[in-house]
């Protein structure tokens, strides 16, 4: 009778376990992975600084640049502008291009 009881409560455990240990709950959770690296404004590819350069963004100061790169290995460059108390953030290609 003893080892019956044993039996059981491991047949019950091992039908449980699986269910108990599924943190997604019939969910799936995708993470999605950027590496992004700090790049010098002084070092940014001359097709951005002459894109910087025009009109458009003429009195805005770069306060923060990075590479990003995205899991399929496309790249971009997210860069951080400020122009007196106005902030703004924009993504461009290595030419020079908006990106979203």
């Amino acid at each position: 009778m003893k080892n019956i009881r044993i039996i059981l409560i491991f047949v019950v455990v091992a039908i449980v376990s699986p269910r108990a240990n599924s943190s997604t709950n019939g969910f799936f959770v995708e993470s999605v992975l950027q590496d992004k690296v700090s790049v010098k404004p002084e070092d940014l590819p001359q097709p951005i600084k002459t894109t910087l350069e025009t009109d458009v963004y003429s009195g805005w100061e770069i306060t923060e640049a990075f590479i990003i790169t995205k899991p399929d290995k496309t790249q971009f460059f997210e860069i951080s502008l400020k122009h007196g108390s106005e902030t703004a953030k924009i993504n461009l290609d290595k030419d020079g291009r908006k990106v979203e």
